[in-house]
Protein backbone atom coordinates (compact mmCIF):
# COMPACT_ATOMS: atom_id res chain seq x y z
CA UNK A 1 0.00 0.00 0.00
CA UNK A 2 1.30 3.39 -0.88
CA UNK A 3 2.17 5.64 2.02
CA UNK A 4 -0.24 8.65 0.61
CA UNK A 5 -3.27 6.31 0.34
CA UNK A 6 -1.98 4.71 3.84
CA UNK A 7 -2.09 8.13 5.57
CA UNK A 8 -5.31 9.22 4.17
CA UNK A 9 -7.20 6.26 5.21
CA UNK A 10 -5.55 6.93 9.13
CA UNK A 11 -6.36 10.89 8.60
CA UNK A 12 -10.07 9.50 7.89
CA UNK A 13 -10.29 6.79 10.77
CA UNK A 14 -8.89 10.14 13.11
CA UNK A 15 -11.73 12.43 11.91
CA UNK A 16 -14.46 9.37 12.24
CA UNK A 17 -12.76 8.75 16.41
CA UNK A 18 -13.15 12.31 17.06
CA UNK A 19 -16.85 12.56 15.83
CA UNK A 20 -18.32 9.72 16.91
CA UNK A 21 -15.92 10.48 20.79
CA UNK A 22 -18.18 14.16 20.63
CA UNK A 23 -21.25 12.42 19.64
CA UNK A 24 -21.54 9.39 21.64
CA UNK A 25 -23.49 10.29 24.27
CA UNK A 26 -26.33 11.38 22.27
CA UNK A 27 -25.66 8.65 20.10
CA UNK A 28 -26.47 6.37 23.57
CA UNK A 29 -29.72 8.79 23.93
CA UNK A 30 -31.29 6.97 21.03
CA UNK A 31 -31.24 3.83 23.14
CA UNK A 32 -32.13 4.61 25.96
CA UNK A 33 -35.20 3.24 27.34
CA UNK A 34 -34.83 4.84 31.16
CA UNK A 35 -36.60 1.61 32.36
CA UNK A 36 -33.62 1.06 35.27
CA UNK A 37 -34.94 4.37 36.94
CA UNK A 38 -38.71 3.90 36.04
CA UNK A 39 -40.92 5.12 38.36
CA UNK A 40 -43.20 2.96 37.75
CA UNK A 41 -47.59 2.81 38.33
CA UNK A 42 -47.27 -0.04 40.86
CA UNK A 43 -44.72 2.28 43.28
CA UNK A 44 -46.81 4.93 43.14
CA UNK A 45 -50.16 5.67 45.59
CA UNK A 46 -53.52 5.67 43.70
CA UNK A 47 -54.86 8.92 42.68
CA UNK A 48 -57.45 8.47 46.03
CA UNK A 49 -55.24 7.08 48.35
CA UNK A 50 -54.81 7.52 51.66
CA UNK A 51 -51.22 7.08 52.19
CA UNK A 52 -49.77 10.22 52.97
CA UNK A 53 -46.57 11.49 52.25
CA UNK A 54 -44.47 11.78 55.95
CA UNK A 55 -46.80 9.29 57.47
CA UNK A 56 -46.67 6.18 55.19
CA UNK A 57 -43.93 7.33 52.68
CA UNK A 58 -40.78 9.20 53.41
CA UNK A 59 -40.46 13.25 52.00
CA UNK A 60 -37.27 13.98 50.70
CA UNK A 61 -38.47 17.04 48.60
CA UNK A 62 -39.49 20.26 49.90
CA UNK A 63 -43.41 21.24 49.38
CA UNK A 64 -42.56 24.15 47.41
CA UNK A 65 -43.62 24.39 43.72
CA UNK A 66 -41.89 26.79 40.95
CA UNK A 67 -42.74 28.53 38.18
CA UNK A 68 -41.20 30.97 35.68
CA UNK A 69 -42.85 34.15 33.73
CA UNK A 70 -41.14 37.35 32.67
CA UNK A 71 -43.52 39.25 34.63
CA UNK A 72 -46.40 39.19 37.44
CA UNK A 73 -48.79 38.91 34.98
CA UNK A 74 -49.66 35.54 33.74
CA UNK A 75 -51.36 35.35 30.16
CA UNK A 76 -55.22 34.11 30.33
CA UNK A 77 -54.40 30.85 28.43
CA UNK A 78 -52.22 29.68 31.09
CA UNK A 79 -53.91 31.20 34.39
CA UNK A 80 -56.28 27.92 34.52
CA UNK A 81 -53.62 25.23 34.76
CA UNK A 82 -51.65 27.56 37.07
CA UNK A 83 -54.73 27.66 39.32
CA UNK A 84 -55.57 24.12 39.00
CA UNK A 85 -52.34 23.93 40.72
CA UNK A 86 -52.40 26.26 43.29
CA UNK A 87 -55.78 24.67 44.45
CA UNK A 88 -54.48 21.22 44.76
CA UNK A 89 -51.01 22.53 46.68
CA UNK A 90 -52.89 24.74 49.40
CA UNK A 91 -50.33 23.62 51.89
CA UNK A 92 -47.35 24.47 49.32
CA UNK A 93 -45.07 27.11 48.99
CA UNK A 94 -45.56 28.76 45.50
CA UNK A 95 -42.33 30.86 43.92
CA UNK A 96 -43.26 32.47 40.72
CA UNK A 97 -39.51 33.57 39.71
CA UNK A 98 -39.78 36.76 36.95
CA UNK A 99 -36.89 37.98 35.39
CA UNK A 100 -36.30 40.50 37.70
CA UNK A 101 -36.37 37.98 40.97
CA UNK A 102 -34.13 35.62 38.95
CA UNK A 103 -31.39 37.73 37.85
CA UNK A 104 -31.28 39.57 41.40
CA UNK A 105 -31.68 35.73 42.69
CA UNK A 106 -27.96 35.11 40.18
CA UNK A 107 -26.78 38.19 41.39
CA UNK A 108 -26.55 37.27 45.04
CA UNK A 109 -26.79 33.69 45.17
CA UNK A 110 -24.26 32.55 42.15
CA UNK A 111 -22.52 36.34 41.13
CA UNK A 112 -20.10 33.71 38.95
CA UNK A 113 -23.11 32.69 36.78
CA UNK A 114 -24.18 36.63 35.87
CA UNK A 115 -22.34 37.78 32.73
CA UNK A 116 -23.21 33.96 31.25
CA UNK A 117 -26.78 34.69 32.50
CA UNK A 118 -27.19 37.80 30.92
CA UNK A 119 -25.63 37.33 27.83
CA UNK A 120 -27.81 34.31 26.73
CA UNK A 121 -29.44 34.75 23.17
CA UNK A 122 -33.23 33.79 23.62
CA UNK A 123 -34.71 34.82 27.39
CA UNK A 124 -35.85 31.34 27.37
CA UNK A 125 -32.55 30.40 28.61
CA UNK A 126 -32.40 32.21 31.39
CA UNK A 127 -35.81 30.73 31.96
CA UNK A 128 -34.55 26.96 31.26
CA UNK A 129 -31.19 28.32 33.61
CA UNK A 130 -33.61 29.80 36.48
CA UNK A 131 -35.00 26.52 37.41
CA UNK A 132 -31.98 24.34 37.57
CA UNK A 133 -30.48 26.94 39.70
CA UNK A 134 -33.57 27.34 42.14
CA UNK A 135 -34.31 23.61 42.36
CA UNK A 136 -30.34 23.09 43.53
CA UNK A 137 -30.84 25.77 46.19
CA UNK A 138 -34.93 25.74 47.55
CA UNK A 139 -35.14 21.61 45.93
CA UNK A 140 -39.10 21.22 45.76
CA UNK A 141 -40.81 20.91 42.20
CA UNK A 142 -40.74 22.45 39.24
CA UNK A 143 -43.69 22.97 36.81
CA UNK A 144 -44.17 24.89 33.23
CA UNK A 145 -47.16 27.08 33.71
CA UNK A 146 -48.79 24.76 30.49
CA UNK A 147 -48.51 22.04 32.63
CA UNK A 148 -51.64 22.05 34.80
CA UNK A 149 -52.19 19.63 37.97
CA UNK A 150 -54.83 16.84 37.69
CA UNK A 151 -53.54 15.29 41.73
CA UNK A 152 -51.71 16.30 44.05
CA UNK A 153 -48.17 16.09 43.33
CA UNK A 154 -47.11 14.56 47.19
CA UNK A 155 -46.49 11.03 46.28
CA UNK A 156 -43.17 12.76 44.04
CA UNK A 157 -41.84 14.46 47.11
CA UNK A 158 -40.70 10.25 48.35
CA UNK A 159 -38.14 10.31 45.59
CA UNK A 160 -34.61 12.88 46.13
CA UNK A 161 -34.72 13.87 42.55
CA UNK A 162 -36.79 12.91 39.34
CA UNK A 163 -36.94 13.97 35.34
CA UNK A 164 -39.26 13.08 33.18
CA UNK A 165 -39.39 10.87 29.94
CA UNK A 166 -39.70 13.34 27.13
CA UNK A 167 -40.58 11.37 23.28
CA UNK A 168 -38.73 10.41 21.04
CA UNK A 169 -35.66 9.76 23.45
CA UNK A 170 -34.07 11.54 26.44
CA UNK A 171 -35.72 13.87 29.22
CA UNK A 172 -37.27 16.93 29.61
CA UNK A 173 -37.02 20.22 31.70
CA UNK A 174 -40.72 20.93 31.76
CA UNK A 175 -41.60 19.16 35.13
CA UNK A 176 -38.49 18.42 37.52
CA UNK A 177 -38.29 17.40 40.95
CA UNK A 178 -35.34 17.66 43.61
CA UNK A 179 -34.49 17.37 46.95
CA UNK A 180 -32.16 20.72 47.90
CA UNK A 181 -28.32 20.42 47.37
CA UNK A 182 -29.37 17.06 45.06
CA UNK A 183 -25.46 15.85 43.23
CA UNK A 184 -27.42 16.24 40.08
CA UNK A 185 -28.66 19.73 39.71
CA UNK A 186 -25.11 20.91 41.44
CA UNK A 187 -24.01 19.08 38.56
CA UNK A 188 -26.73 20.73 35.85
CA UNK A 189 -25.40 23.78 37.26
CA UNK A 190 -21.68 23.42 37.02
CA UNK A 191 -21.73 22.83 33.05
CA UNK A 192 -24.13 25.08 32.47
CA UNK A 193 -21.03 27.45 31.17
CA UNK A 194 -19.45 24.76 29.78
CA UNK A 195 -22.01 24.16 26.90
CA UNK A 196 -23.33 27.71 26.81
CA UNK A 197 -23.12 28.09 22.99
CA UNK A 198 -24.02 29.93 20.00
CA UNK A 199 -25.02 27.22 17.03
CA UNK A 200 -26.86 29.86 15.37
CA UNK A 201 -29.79 27.73 14.74
CA UNK A 202 -32.28 29.29 17.85
CA UNK A 203 -33.78 25.66 17.87
CA UNK A 204 -30.68 24.10 18.71
CA UNK A 205 -29.06 26.66 20.64
CA UNK A 206 -31.74 26.69 22.86
CA UNK A 207 -32.04 22.88 23.29
CA UNK A 208 -28.41 21.81 23.68
CA UNK A 209 -27.22 25.13 25.39
CA UNK A 210 -29.78 24.66 28.13
CA UNK A 211 -32.60 23.05 27.30
CA UNK A 212 -33.88 19.45 27.00
CA UNK A 213 -30.73 18.04 25.25
CA UNK A 214 -28.22 19.28 27.43
CA UNK A 215 -30.53 18.23 30.59
CA UNK A 216 -30.59 15.01 28.62
CA UNK A 217 -26.68 14.73 28.23
CA UNK A 218 -25.52 15.49 31.68
CA UNK A 219 -28.44 12.92 32.89
CA UNK A 220 -26.75 9.92 30.60
CA UNK A 221 -23.65 10.54 31.70
CA UNK A 222 -24.19 11.23 35.67
CA UNK A 223 -26.34 8.15 35.35
CA UNK A 224 -23.88 5.99 34.94
CA UNK A 225 -21.83 6.96 38.23
CA UNK A 226 -25.08 7.45 40.17
CA UNK A 227 -26.75 4.50 39.57
CA UNK A 228 -25.50 2.33 42.19
CA UNK A 229 -26.03 5.17 44.87
CA UNK A 230 -29.59 5.45 46.15
CA UNK A 231 -29.19 8.80 47.39
CA UNK A 232 -27.51 10.06 44.10
CA UNK A 233 -30.23 8.39 41.56
CA UNK A 234 -32.36 10.15 39.93
CA UNK A 235 -35.67 8.50 38.95
CA UNK A 236 -37.59 9.47 35.40
CA UNK A 237 -41.37 9.71 35.75
CA UNK A 238 -42.92 7.54 32.29
CA UNK A 239 -45.31 9.44 30.14
CA UNK A 240 -48.31 7.22 31.77
CA UNK A 241 -47.44 9.25 34.20
CA UNK A 242 -47.38 12.45 33.24
CA UNK A 243 -50.74 12.84 31.07
CA UNK A 244 -53.84 11.22 29.32
CA UNK A 245 -54.37 8.68 31.97
CA UNK A 246 -57.06 9.21 34.28
CA UNK A 247 -54.47 8.95 37.22
CA UNK A 248 -51.59 11.03 35.46
CA UNK A 249 -50.52 14.13 37.38
CA UNK A 250 -50.34 16.70 35.06
CA UNK A 251 -52.71 17.82 31.73
CA UNK A 252 -50.49 19.42 29.38
CA UNK A 253 -51.84 22.76 27.91
CA UNK A 254 -50.45 24.49 24.40
CA UNK A 255 -47.15 25.64 25.23
CA UNK A 256 -43.86 26.05 23.22
CA UNK A 257 -43.72 29.47 23.20
CA UNK A 258 -40.56 29.72 22.57
CA UNK A 259 -40.38 27.86 19.49
CA UNK A 260 -39.64 30.05 15.96
CA UNK A 261 -39.51 28.53 11.98
CA UNK A 262 -36.34 26.33 12.21
CA UNK A 263 -38.32 24.29 15.36
CA UNK A 264 -40.55 23.46 12.41
CA UNK A 265 -37.36 21.98 10.93
CA UNK A 266 -36.18 20.08 13.48
CA UNK A 267 -39.47 18.48 14.07
CA UNK A 268 -39.68 17.71 10.32
CA UNK A 269 -36.17 15.35 10.63
CA UNK A 270 -37.37 14.14 13.73
CA UNK A 271 -40.63 12.66 12.18
CA UNK A 272 -38.49 11.54 8.87
CA UNK A 273 -36.16 10.36 10.68
CA UNK A 274 -35.49 7.39 8.60
CA UNK A 275 -35.08 9.20 4.97
CA UNK A 276 -33.07 11.58 6.93
CA UNK A 277 -30.86 8.96 7.88
CA UNK A 278 -30.45 7.17 4.57
CA UNK A 279 -29.86 10.69 3.23
CA UNK A 280 -27.00 11.27 5.64
CA UNK A 281 -25.34 8.08 5.07
CA UNK A 282 -25.01 8.63 1.15
CA UNK A 283 -24.09 12.21 1.47
CA UNK A 284 -20.94 10.81 3.94
CA UNK A 285 -20.51 7.96 1.22
CA UNK A 286 -20.48 10.65 -2.04
CA UNK A 287 -18.20 12.79 0.02
CA UNK A 288 -15.93 10.46 1.30
CA UNK A 289 -15.48 8.94 -2.05
CA UNK A 290 -15.36 12.36 -3.77
CA UNK A 291 -12.35 12.82 -1.61
CA UNK A 292 -10.96 9.61 -2.24
CA UNK A 293 -10.91 10.35 -6.26
CA UNK A 294 -9.65 13.68 -5.69
CA UNK A 295 -6.65 12.56 -3.53
CA UNK A 296 -6.15 9.66 -6.30
CA UNK A 297 -5.79 12.53 -9.36
CA UNK A 298 -3.84 14.69 -7.24
CA UNK A 299 -1.48 11.92 -6.43
CA UNK A 300 -1.52 10.67 -10.43
CA UNK A 301 -0.12 14.66 -11.38
CA UNK A 302 2.51 14.22 -8.76
CA UNK A 303 4.24 11.16 -10.12
CA UNK A 304 6.99 10.98 -12.14
CA UNK A 305 5.33 8.78 -15.07
CA UNK A 306 2.68 11.64 -15.02
CA UNK A 307 5.20 14.17 -15.62
CA UNK A 308 6.42 12.08 -18.46
CA UNK A 309 9.37 10.27 -16.63
CA UNK A 310 8.21 6.67 -16.73
CA UNK A 311 11.30 3.73 -16.82
CA UNK A 312 10.31 3.49 -20.65
CA UNK A 313 9.90 6.65 -22.08
CA UNK A 314 13.02 8.01 -20.41
CA UNK A 315 14.80 5.19 -22.34
CA UNK A 316 13.07 5.41 -25.43
CA UNK A 317 12.88 9.13 -26.14
CA UNK A 318 15.60 10.59 -23.49
CA UNK A 319 18.20 7.87 -23.34
CA UNK A 320 20.93 10.07 -22.52
CA UNK A 321 19.14 11.44 -19.31
CA UNK A 322 19.87 7.90 -17.87
CA UNK A 323 23.51 7.44 -19.27
CA UNK A 324 26.75 8.20 -18.32
CA UNK A 325 28.31 11.24 -20.08
CA UNK A 326 30.43 8.56 -22.19
CA UNK A 327 27.43 7.02 -23.24
CA UNK A 328 26.04 10.07 -24.48
CA UNK A 329 29.05 10.54 -26.40
CA UNK A 330 28.64 6.86 -28.01
CA UNK A 331 24.57 7.61 -28.92
CA UNK A 332 25.76 10.53 -30.48
CA UNK A 333 28.69 9.56 -32.75
CA UNK A 334 26.18 6.78 -33.90
CA UNK A 335 23.90 9.29 -35.16
CA UNK A 336 26.55 10.74 -37.41
CA UNK A 337 27.22 7.86 -38.81
CA UNK A 338 23.79 7.03 -39.50
CA UNK A 339 23.66 10.51 -41.10
CA UNK A 340 26.65 9.97 -43.17
CA UNK A 341 25.43 6.39 -44.65
CA UNK A 342 21.88 8.38 -45.61
CA UNK A 343 24.03 10.75 -47.71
Amino acid sequence: MRRGLLLFIIANLIVFGIIINYLFTLITLLFEDCSADAIHPADLPAPNSEVNVGINRPQYIPKILHQTWMNETIPEKWRVPQQSCLDLHKDWEYKLWTNEKSRDFIAKEYPWFLETFDNYPYPIMRADAIRYFVLATYGGIYLDLDDGCQRPLDPLLSYRAWLRKTVPTGISNDAMGSAPQHPFFLRVIQNLQKYSRNWQVPYVTVMYSTGPLFLSVIWKEYMAEAKTDDEKRVRILMPDEYNKKPWAFFGVYKGSSWHQGDAKTIFWLGQHWLLVTVLVIFLAVSLYTCGFCLYRRISARRSPRARGYSPVATASVWPWRRRSSGSRDMVEASHKRYDQDEV
